[in-house]
């Protein structure tokens, strides 16, 4: 029994030794891959790609990029729309299409319009509306037959596209002062901006990125805020209080005797 356990033991010896030589002399089978472009450098928004910011890297075949860049030709003279950091691939939704040019419209996606509207502290919300906000857009303005204002709601979750000249929000989320805020908008939203800029003054009412209920609110008008408040309306169809006439002078009578007739002449 001893001889037949060290015969065991040294057979099994020989047998994990050259089965493990074997081995070693294998080499691993090769993974395949692909090419992709990366980012060589940061690559902040908006800004214009070069081939110096640019570089290949091995990426496993298995896993294919959707939208990535096998040649640093696709993505060379395009603009990035996001920021993009070094060594993160670069995707094609990260690019502006070609020839769309440099700035905000890289910012723009097809089938919307940036629209510029005056504004001040006040209408900006204290300075706290910043790219990537979403606001409601209300406009207060006369009637035609009233003189009493009437403030709406023209615009409900549309996006801050930039303030002032910044498409990037404040990365320490301080307020910002600026004169005028531009809105990101469908064709037809468009036109009620416009008008709406034209016919009365625009206020922004800011709101939570994630709420995008729609609301249907009618307009209010003075008599509406006054009755909300407690407090007596002024009577309705101008809007105005009519006051009483003043009572008119009594005219002035002349007299004038011409030998046998007589004229009388009021004034």
């Amino acid at each position: 029994m001893l001889v037949a356990l060290v015969a065991a033991l040294v057979i099994s010896g020989a047998c994990t030794l050259l089965l493990s030589r074997r081995m070693a002399k294998k080499p691993p089978p090769a993974v395949p891959t692909l090419t992709y472009v990366v980012a060589a450098k940061p690559i902040a928004a908006g800004e214009l790609v070069t081939a110096a910011s640019l570089k290949d890297i091995s990426w496993p075949q298995t896993s294919p990029l959707q939208g990535g860049f096998q040649n640093v030709a696709g993505v060379t003279g395009r603009t990035t729309i996001y920021p993009v950091a070094a060594g993160e691939p670069i995707l094609n939704a990260d690019l502006a299409a070609p020839g769309s040019g440099l700035g905000i419209v890289t910012h723009i996606p097809k089938g919307m319009r940036a629209v510029a509207l005056s504004t001040d502290d006040v209408v900006a919300v204290g300075g706290f509306i910043y790219p990537g906000s979403h606001v409601d857009v209300l406009v207060t303005y006369d009637i035609g037959h009233s003189s009493e204002p009437v403030t709406a709601i023209v615009l409900q979750d549309v996006e801050v596209l930039a303030t002032g000249q910044q498409t990037e929000p404040n990365p320490k989320g301080k307020p910002t002062h600026v004169n005028i805020v531009t809105l990101l908008l469908t064709p037809e939203q468009a036109e009620k901006a416009v008008l709406a800029s034209a016919r009365g003054a625009i206020h922004f009412v800011l709101r939570n990125g994630a709420d995008q209920k729609q609301v249907k609110v009618p307009p209010v008008d003075l008599a509406q805020l006054v009755n909300l408040s407690g407090l007596q309306a002024r009577p309705s169809g101008t809007g105005r209080v009519r006051r009483p006439a003043k009572p008119r002078p009594a005219p002035y009578t002349v007299e004038t005797i011409l030998g046998n007739r007589t004229e009388r002449t009021s004034f």
